[in-house]
């Protein structure tokens, strides 16, 4: 079984969308596992309505370890709620490959649910860095990362103490651990650009360029330098692919 867990917090406009596109799925052997934290908008009845099973959340870290802590499955898969997968044979082509290439932890190269030539560039730059990286310095986007729980376990999950950057370090601590990480080359995964209309290209940019630089020299990020906080104001315009 895959166990799907989505951290959530006021995702009313996003998370239909992608438990819409779970549905459509060829893989069938899947449970969905929704860590809200305390949203005050629909999230939860829409949630409840799919048919997943809810658990508490928090931040993202504290939501997918409270999610894979529910997880049935042998397989996790941590999603963020603004992404969709593409077709109906995503997932089972992860699957695939995962399987294929002996993977333990892996990550989707990623695209934009918008036509900006600006979020396209950010996009390319983004997935050249992570695929060069891959091997001495792997990084596994919040977005997409799908692991064996038994490395999620034996690494106790994400580092809540981390506040930015919480899903690479999570990639990281793996490999140290003896998993083996790959960035997958099936179909691109389509993210939404809200960080970009939030903060701005150049602002977001910075703010990582920062961050990756942080866990180079001094480690992963445990202070609030980068005053990360979660969730999205309303009205930032959803742009499908």
């Amino acid at each position: 079984m895959l166990s799907v867990v989505i951290p959530t917090y006021n995702e009313e406009d996003f998370l239909p969308v992608l438990l819409a596109s779970l549905a459509r799925q060829s893989v069938r052997d899947v449970e969905i596992i929704v860590a809200d934290a305390q949203s005050t908008d629909k999230t939860r009845a829409i949630a409840k309505k799919h048919g997943c099973t809810v658990v508490e959340g928090g931040l993202p870290a504290v939501g997918r370890n409270n999610g894979a802590a529910a997880a049935r499955g042998e397989l996790l898969l941590f999603l963020d709620a603004d992404v969709i997968l593409p077709g109906e044979d995503f997932l089972a082509g992860v699957l695939k490959e995962f399987t294929e290439r002996h993977l333990d932890i892996s990550t989707s190269l990623i695209r934009p649910m918008s036509s900006s030539s600006l979020d396209t560039l950010f996009y390319v730059f983004y997935n050249s860095y992570i695929y060069a990286t891959q091997n001495f310095f792997p990084h596994a986007h919040g977005f997409f990362i799908i692991v064996r729980k038994e490395i999620h376990d034996r690494i106790s999950g994400f580092d809540i103490r981390v506040q930015l950057g919480e899903d690479h370090d999570y990639a990281q601590r793996a490999v140290k651990v003896g998993a083996t990480f790959g960035v997958l080359m099936n179909q691109k995964l389509p993210v939404s650009t809200r960080r970009f209309l939030r903060d701005g290209h150049f602002r977001t940019a910075a703010k990582y360029v920062l961050c990756e630089l942080h866990m180079m020299t001094l480690g992963s990020v445990k202070s609030d330098i980068f005053r990360y906080r979660f969730g999205y104001s309303k009205g930032l315009a959803r742009k499908r692919p």
